[in-house]
C-alpha cells in the first residue's frame, strides 16, 4: 500500500539498520522504518540492538540479575509460578530440560522484579507471554530493562487492578471496522459479539496465540515501533481480513466468537502489517477517541507515548555509551588497562554489535540460530 514503507533488499536494510544505529544521535526513524517495513529486523542479532533504542534503553546501564530473595513474601509469587509452569509451548521445540528450567527460573524472576520495582502495577494472566519472548531473545538483564519500559508504557493499561483500562483500549476495535465495513460492523454488533474474542490477542501481544515464533517477533518488531495501540490495528485489521467468513457465519455470539477467538496460522503477515500502519494514519487515535464510548477515560499507555517518543530522539550510539562505561569504569580501578584498538580483528567488531554480557541463559536457546546468521550479517557490514 503507499502509505506503508517501501520494500527495500535485504542488504540495503542491514545496512540502512548500520547506518541509524551509528548516527549520533540516533537516527530513531530510521529503525522504526525497518522493524515497521517488510520482514521486519531481520535477525535476532539486529533485534538485541534495535529494540532497545526503541524503548530508550541504555544497553550498558542494565539492572542487575534479581536474587532469589525477590520471591520471598512477594503477593504474586504463587500465580507467576503457575503461569511460568504452563508455558512450556512458548520455549523452543528440542531445548533441553534443563536449560528450559534455567529460563523457566529467570522468567519468574524478572516478572517479581518489574512488579516489586513498581508496586503501582499489577500482574496479569498473559504477562508471561511477553516477558518470555524478551527473555529468549535478548537475556535476562536486558529482558528485565525492556520488559520494564514496556509495563510503565505500552502494556501500562493492562497492569491496573481492574479490568476498566483494558476494556477502554479494546472499545477502539470497533471503530476501526466501522470506517472500513460498516456491513461487518453492523454484523458483529448484531450477533453481540463484543470485543473480549481479541482481548488475549492484545494483553500478550500475540505471543499466547500464535505458534510460530518468528511471526511473533515479526509481530514485536511492528508494536516496538509503533503508537501502544497498534496491537488492535491489528486486531481490526484480522477481523476485516476474515470479513466474508464472519458474514457467512450464523449471527450470533457464540457463532462469531468461536471462530474469531481462533487465529488461523497462515495469516498473510506482512500485507496485514503494511495495512494496519496504513489504517492508523487513516483513523489515528486522536479521531477515534472523538466517540462516546472512548471519550470518559483516559490512557495512560497513550498519554505517556510522546514522552516516550521524545526520550528516544536523543540517545548516543553504542560505541560512545561504551566509551562513556569503560572510562566511568576506569575513573573507579587503580591502574590504566589497555583498551583493543577498534576494528583491530573480528572479535572487536562482533563486540561492537553483540552485548554477550546481556544475554545471560537466553545465549542457550539461540546460540544455534546465531551460528546461522552472524557471519553472513557481519559480511555485509563491515
Amino acid at each position: 500500500m503507499a502509505c506503508g514503507p517501501p520494500k527495500i533488499s535485504r542488504k540495503q536494510k542491514l545496512l540502512d539498520i548500520h547506518q541509524a544505529l551509528t548516527s549520533d544521535p540516533v537516527d530513531i526513524d530510521g529503525l522504526r522504518r525497518a522493524a515497521v517495513s517488510e520482514g521486519g529486523l531481520l535477525t535476532d542479532e539486529i533485534r538485541r540492538k534495535v529494540w532497545p533504542k526503541l524503548l530508550s534503553v541504555n544497553v550498558f546501564n542494565l539492572p542487575p540479575k534479581p536474587g532469589k530473595a525477590i520471591r520471598k513474601a512477594h503477593k504474586d509469587y504463587n500465580q507467576v509460578l503457575l503461569d511460568v509452569r504452563r508455558s512450556l509451548r512458548r520455549f523452543p521445540d528440542g531445548m533441553r530440560e534443563d536449560q528450559r528450567q534455567v529460563l523457566q527460573e529467570q522468567l519468574i524472576d524478572t516478572m517479581l522484579y518489574i512488579l516489586k520495582v513498581h508496586p503501582e502495577l499489577h500482574y496479569y494472566q498473559g504477562f508471561h507471554d511477553i516477558a518470555v519472548t524478551f527473555l529468549l531473545v535478548v537475556g535476562e538483564r536486558m529482558g528485565i530493562a525492556l520488559l520494564e519500559k514496556l509495563s510503565t508504557h505500552h502494556l501500562r493499561d493492562f497492569m491496573d487492578p481492574t479490568i476498566d483500562s483494558t476494556k477502554h483500549i479494546l472499545n477502539y476495535l470497533m471503530p476501526i471496522i466501522k470506517r472500513e465495513s460498516p456491513q461487518l460492523h453492523d454484523y458483529m454488533d448484531r450477533s453481540e459479539v463484543g470485543t473480549i474474542f481479541a482481548l488475549s490477542w492484545l494483553i500478550t501481544w500475540y505471543g499466547h496465540v500464535l505458534n510460530n515464533f518468528h511471526h511473533i517477533l515479526r509481530l514485536y518488531d511492528f508494536f516496538l515501533a509503533s503508537h501502544p495501540l497498534m496491537p488492535v490495528y491489528f486486531a481490526a485489521v484480522i477481523v476485516l481480513h476474515r470479513r466474508e467468513e464472519v458474514l457467512q457465519c450464523d449471527c450470533d455470539m457464540p457463532s462469531i466468537h468461536q471462530l474469531l477467538s481462533g487465529i488461523p496460522q497462515d495469516l498473510p503477515y506482512e500485507a496485514l502489517i503494511s495495512r494496519a500502519d496504513c489504517l492508523f494514519l487513516q483513523h489515528p487515535p486522536s479521531v477515534l477517541a472523538k466517540q462516546a464510548a472512548l471519550q470518559h477515560r483516559k490512557s495512560i499507555a497513550i498519554a505517556s507515548f510522546q514522552e516516550l517518543q521524545q526520550a528516544t530522539l536523543h540517545q548516543r550510539p553504542d560505541s560512545i555509551l561504551r566509551e562513556q562505561h569503560l572510562h566511568g569504569h576506569l575513573h573507579l580501578e587503580n591502574g590504566n588497562p589497555a583498551i583493543p584498538a577498534t576494528g583491530s580483528n573480528q572479535l572487536i567488531k562482533m563486540a561492537v554489535w553483540g552485548i554477550s554480557a546481556t544475554l545471560g541463559a537466553a545465549a542457550l536457546a539461540v546460540t544455534q540460530t546465531a551460528l546461522e546468521w552472524a557471519p553472513d550479517f557481519l559480511l555485509q557490514l563491515f
